[in-house]
């Protein structure tokens, strides 16, 4: 039975990283969930109106990734038809872009924020109808950023092990066209020298030598350029344009709320300086960024945005707590969690403090709606950043995954190319030897024709191996190896059997393969090869001249040898056993040993 060895670098990789990519989407969609609902709360409104259960339920059902297959006409309909009595054209509007195909859908969507304005123009007041506007625009915004990120998050975390397959396919073919322009050429050459009869045999002994020495060399180091894992952009691309209208949406609105107030007009200016600057910052927090990078300088830009929030509630014509709720969004943006939370709680706290023991302040029903705000104006920023953080997390992953595929596959290929094709190329080269030392043209011939077999079972095995591994059989390299040794004068003693299958015959195989490489290249004046077979153990030992490889390597740990045996103690490692090679006790020849500590039968391909 033949088996590829190590054939799945995909597979592999992906389970030495499948534990990666953060939360759950289903942990994920809860951001989102606490966001619809906190919308659902118009301003100055405690209980939300009837229409607004299902219209929030509609949405909740447009907007999750469980139940993204509802979505459609009939869910944008139904919203249609509940927005004038919800008070909630922003959750239509959202709706609008994530059902409308383009480009009708920002058209629409424009109409839809338009609308708000003249439904919420009940006093007619400017103030009135750019808070509806501003309402409506910010929560279809946000609603739609927020469910392209849950989506794309969700697709992305699904889809990250195919990206690994993708790439191991890509680097096969390359692998493929690589190794046939390399080492195909030199094979198609030796294939028309062995043609050309006798006089061509010097040639071909040159070419087989050079391409075995191509073969056995160290493989070239990668790169590390990127060009295996893209950056990709550090978030979608809405994200930031959306991120940047709904600081503006907040800062046109408060800026009508002040000069609506009545405030005098030389404060008025000093509270508007100050609510562009918290909301500012607070789009400085939210730039997109890697995971675990903060925003620079932000100790101070930190300090100064609270300082500003917090001061505007002490302020002589009446506390403006919004505020709060940008700083409190930077806090937890920027903190680690395990301060984050109570540090904006404490300021929520603070804020529902003063806006209580202020004799000018709105009373336990008004502040109630103003805390609300603040948690929904935290939660929406943070809820932005923090997906987009995750989004970029889950796309560095999917893109170490693919490279640790990647390069597990480069190694396997240039591991199999060193192992598998190294022993053909030196039995081409002995074949082309022998037909220039021996003076009987028959018997030349017949080794011309041997190396030419040799040569289109390497070509064979060349293709074979960028693909999904070479199937290799123990019991013909058994065969190969008699013929071969017994070409250069080695005769060779076999003992036992090995009841093995799968890679574990695969491992076999290919250590037989090596030992014998090694012995026609290695072992000068060797007439003798012994080769042993029991119940997981493979040794192959020579009389030949010793020329140290390796001191002795056990499991992964090759010592100072050649690549050849570094390649087999990984193999030996990779099913859970032992190689061994060194110089023979009595102090002539070289020994080979592999055991492997499992029972044969379960180290299967």
């Amino acid at each position: 039975m033949g088996s590829g060895p190590f054939t799945d670098a995909a597979t592999a990789a992906g389970t030495a990283t499948d534990a990666d990519a953060g939360p759950t989407p289903a942990v994920v969609s809860v951001i989102l969930v606490v966001v619809i609902l906190g919308f659902a709360f118009e301003p100055g409104v405690v209980v939300p109106r009837p229409a607004a259960v299902p219209m929030v339920l509609l949405q909740l059902a447009t907007s999750l990734p469980s139940t993204r297959r509802l979505r459609g006409a009939w869910t944008l309909a139904a919203q249609i038809l509940l927005t004038p009595w919800s008070g909630l054209p922003g959750f239509l509007g959202a709706s609008v872009l994530l059902v409308v195909e383009r480009p009708v859908r920002w058209a629409l969507f424009t109409v839809v924020v338009l609308a708000a304005g003249l439904l919420a123009a009940g006093d007619g007041s400017v103030h009135s109808v750019l808070n509806g506007i501003g309402n409506a625009l910010a929560h279809g915004l946000i609603i739609y950023a927020l469910t392209r990120l849950t989506d794309l998050y969700t697709e992305l975390r699904a889809t990250r092990g195919a990206l690994a397959g993708a790439r191991v396919a890509a680097e096969r073919e390359r692998a493929g066209r690589d190794l046939d322009a390399a080492l195909g050429a030199a094979l198609a050459e030796i294939t028309r020298l062995a043609g050309q009869g006798t006089r061509a045999a010097r040639e071909l002994v040159t070419v087989a030598r050079a391409a075995s020495e191509n073969v056995r060399a160290a493989p070239p180091a990668q790169s590390a350029d990127g060009t295996d894992v893209p950056s990709g952009a550090l978030a979608p691309r809405l994200v930031w344009p959306i991120v940047v209208a709904t600081h503006v949406e907040y800062l046109i609105v408060g800026l009508a709320f002040l000069l609506g107030a009545g405030v005098p007009g030389g404060r008025v200016f000093g509270y508007a300086a100050v609510l562009g600057a918290v909301v500012g910052l607070q789009a400085f927090h939210s730039l997109p960024r890697p995971p675990g990078v903060r925003p620079p300088y932000v100790a101070w830009t930190l300090g100064v945005q609270l300082t500003l929030a917090l001061g505007m509630l002490a302020v002589p014509d009446g506390p403006y707590p919004q505020l709060v709720g940008f700083a409190a969004a930077s806090v937890l943006i920027v903190l680690p969690g395990r301060l984050a939370w109570p540090a904006a709680g404490a300021l929520t706290a603070v804020a529902a403090g003063v806006m209580l023991l202020r004799p000018d302040g709105p009373g336990a029903h008004g502040t109630v709606l103003l805390l609300l705000d603040i948690v929904v104006i935290a939660s929406v920023f943070y809820g932005l950043a923090l997906l987009t953080g995750l989004v970029h997390q889950v796309r560095e992953a999917r893109g170490a995954l693919a490279a640790l595929a990647v390069a597990r596959e480069r190694r396997r290929i240039a591991r199999d190319v060193h192992d598998l094709l190294g022993y053909g190329l030196s039995a081409i080269a002995l074949k082309g030897e022998l037909a220039v030392r021996d003076p009987d043209r028959e018997r030349a011939d017949r080794h011309l024709a041997d190396a030419a077999a040799l040569a289109d079972r390497a070509l064979a095995d060349l293709r074979a191996i960028p693909r999904e591994g070479l199937e290799i059989s123990l019991a013909e390299e058994v065969a190969s190896a008699r013929e071969v040794l017994a070409a250069a004068g080695v005769a060779v003693q076999l003992r036992g059997e090995a009841d093995v299958e799968g890679m574990a015959e695969a491992l076999f195989a290919t250590v037989l393969r090596e030992a014998v490489t090694n012995v026609l290249r290695h072992a000068a004046g060797a007439r003798r090869c012994e080769v042993d077979l029991g119940p997981g153990l493979l040794r192959v030992a020579d009389d030949g001249r010793v020329v140290p490889l390796l001191s002795r390597g056990k499991g992964g740990r090759s010592g100072t040898g050649g690549n050849g045996l570094r390649n087999l103690c990984e193999r030996a490692s990779a099913l859970g056993g032992v190689l061994e090679a060194g110089p023979a006790p009595h102090g002539r020849g070289y020994v080979l040993t592999v055991r492997l500590e499992s029972a044969p039968a379960s180290v299967t391909g």
